[in-house]
């Protein structure tokens, strides 16, 4: 049976983009009224450029819309914590984690890469059949996502979105572009679709980091309620001695969390 899509969002430009906008109008018309003005308008024209690129690159910025960094208030009064796990499922790394949640009765959101999905589909499917949900990470998951035009960012999504509705039954609540980044044009396609954009509040750079120690200091240094903490199975790195890096830390992190009272959840059941 397949889930209801989520219901569309009202897209509401942020006050950086309109400002973005009143420097437009303004060059606009400075160069109409006063020509000579032209290196002001330049000026404030390239400035407005470089804000919305900045806040493209910075996963957590609110700056071009609403961005899940934390968990809803609710969610951080019932002790409740977010584990998410992107760029799978990987055939060698994905069946390990999941055996290590199921351990520590833990739920997990792995934001799933549609071609990955697409190589391995019993894999999606059986990471919904352990309780746990698959989000939107893309189709194509491109390190040049944040220069798509609309277009094409659209096209990307959907492909995703429909792919994971198909194989799962239910259809993506939340999306996470790659790496983070990404820039004006995403807000409204999100919002049309009815998806959340998330971020989260701390990484462990498990796709570059090789020492577990350091990755499993990096998310559980100051450890709280409404963390949402990101691994991969996908790229994930490897170990000295060979092993997926998120194999390693998972344990002791889902220990960690255990001890401080916390409880792992999908990202969607906060939604309730």
């Amino acid at each position: 049976m397949i889930s209801a899509a989520p219901s569309p969002r009202r897209w509401r430009p942020s006050p950086l983009l309109h400002a973005a906008c009143a420097a437009h109008v303004g060059a606009a018309a400075a160069l109409a009224f006063a020509p000579q003005a032209w290196p002001a308008a330049l000026g404030a024209v390239v400035l407005s450029h470089a804000a919305l690129t900045a806040a493209g690159l910075w996963p957590r910025s609110r700056l071009l819309g609403p961005n899940w960094s934390r968990l809803p208030e609710g969610a951080i009064r019932r002790g409740e914590i977010a584990i998410t796990i992107d760029d799978g499922p990987d055939p060698e790394v994905t069946p390990p984690v999941l055996d290590l949640l199921d351990a520590a009765g833990a739920r997990a959101t792995f934001f799933c890469i549609g071609e990955q999905a697409v190589a391995h589909p019993r894999l999606v499917k059986e990471i919904v059949r352990r309780g746990h949900a698959v989000e939107n990470h893309s189709q194509h998951h491109r390190h040049h996502f944040s220069l798509f035009g609309p277009r094409r960012l659209e096209s990307d999504i959907l492909a995703a979105q429909m792919l994971f509705r198909t194989l799962t039954g239910h259809t993506p609540c939340f999306f996470r572009a790659p790496a983070g980044l990404r820039n004006p044009f995403l807000e409204p396609i999100l919002a049309r679709q009815g998806l959340l954009l998330a971020s989260w509040t701390r990484r462990g750079f498990d796709t570059r980091e090789s020492r577990a120690d350091v990755v499993l200091q990096r998310l559980t240094q100051n450890l709280a309620a409404g963390d949402i903490l990101l691994l991969h199975d996908g790229h994930a790195a490897r170990t000295a001695a060979g092993r997926p890096v998120i194999v390693e830390v998972l344990p002791v992190l889902l220990q960690r969390i255990a001890a401080a009272g916390l409880k792992p959840v999908t990202l969607r059941s906060t939604l309730q």
